[in-house]
C-alpha cells in the first residue's frame, strides 16, 4: 500500500521591514530553486540569507525543508529548532520538525511537535493529518482516524486526509468505509494515483477482483508503476 507521509508546506513569511533586502532576495531565490527541486542550490541560497541575517527565522525554516529533501533529517531538525527559537509561535516549524522526526522514526517526538502546532493553530488541518500518520505508525488506528476526520472537518477538500483515513480503516478491516474515503479522495483529485491503488487493495480484500484490477490499471496509467506488480499478481 502506497502512503503519503508528509505534506511539507514550503513557508515564506514576508517580514521585509525587518530583514535586509539582500537576505530576502537570497531567501526568495532559495524558494524558487526549491520549487524547481534544486535542493542543493536552495540550500546555498538559504545559507547566504542566514549569513547576512542570523535572525531570519523563515530562512532557517526553509533551509530545514531543503535538508529534509536532501535526507539530512538531523540537520533539518536543528534548523527548525533555530526557527522556533527566534519565533516561538511558528506553527509550521513545529509541524515540519515533527515530519523530520517521523523520518527518524521518533513517532512520539513527532506527535509532541504536532500537538504544539495544533495548540498554536487549532485550525491547522495539515498538522492533524501528520499526527494521524504518526499514530498509524504507532498502530493507534482509531485515534489516527479521529485526526484525519478533524483535518477533513477543517478542510473538506483535503484529498490526502480522506485517503489517509481510508488507509487507517483498512488496518481495522473496515473495507467498505475505506473504499468510500478513497472514492472521496479521487473525486477531489482525479489524478490521485495512490488513492486508486489503495482503493484497489480494499476492493481486493473484499473479493472484488474486477474492481480492484480496474483501479490498479488506472493507478498505473497515472504513473504508479508498482500497481502493475499487483496486476501481474492478482489480475490474471
Amino acid at each position: 500500500m502506497q502512503r503519503i507521509f508528509f505534506f511539507l508546506v514550503f513557508l515564506y513569511l514576508p517580514f521585509a521591514q525587518v530583514f535586509s533586502q539582500t537576505a530576502l532576495e537570497y531567501d526568495k531565490s532559495g524558494c524558487s530553486k526549491y520549487e524547481l527541486k534544486d535542493y542543493t542550490g536552495a540550500l546555498e541560497d538559504f545559507n547566504k540569507a542566514i549569513k547576512i541575517n542570523p535572525q531570519f527565522a523563515e530562512a532557517y525554516h526553509n533551509r530545514g525543508l531543503a535538508k529534509v529533501k536532501l535526507r539530512d533529517y538531523n540537520g533539518a531538525i536543528q534548523d527548525f529548532n533555530k526557527a522556533i527559537e527566534i519565533i516561538p509561535q511558528l506553527a509550521e516549524a513545529y509541524r515540519n520538525r515533527g515530519a523530520a522526526k517521523e523520518y527518524l522514526q521518533d513517532f512520539n517526538g513527532a506527535i509532541q511537535d504536532y500537538n504544539k502546532a495544533i495548540e498554536i493553530n487549532p485550525q491547522f488541518a495539515k498538522a492533524y493529518n501528520n499526527r494521524g500518520f504518526a499514530k498509524i505508525d504507532l498502530k493507534d488506528y482509531k485515534n489516527a482516524i479521529h485526526d484525519f476526520t478533524k483535518a477533513i472537518e477543517i478542510n473538506p477538500q483535503f484529498a490526502g486526509a480522506y485517503n489517509n483515513r481510508g488507509e487507517a480503516k483498512v488496518q481495522l478491516q473496515e473495507y467498505r468505509s475505506a473504499i468510500q474515503d478513497f472514492t472521496n479522495a479521487i473525486e477531489i483529485n482525479p489524478q490521485y494515483a495512490d488513492a486508486y491503488n489503495d482503493r484497489a487493495v480494499a476492493k481486493h480484500l473484499l473479493g472484488d477482483k474486477d474492481g480492484a484490477c480496474l483501479d490498479w490499471s488506472k493507478a498505473g496509467q497515472l504513473g504508479l508503476m508498482n500497481a502493475y506488480d499487483f496486476i501481474r499478481a492478482y489480475c490474471k
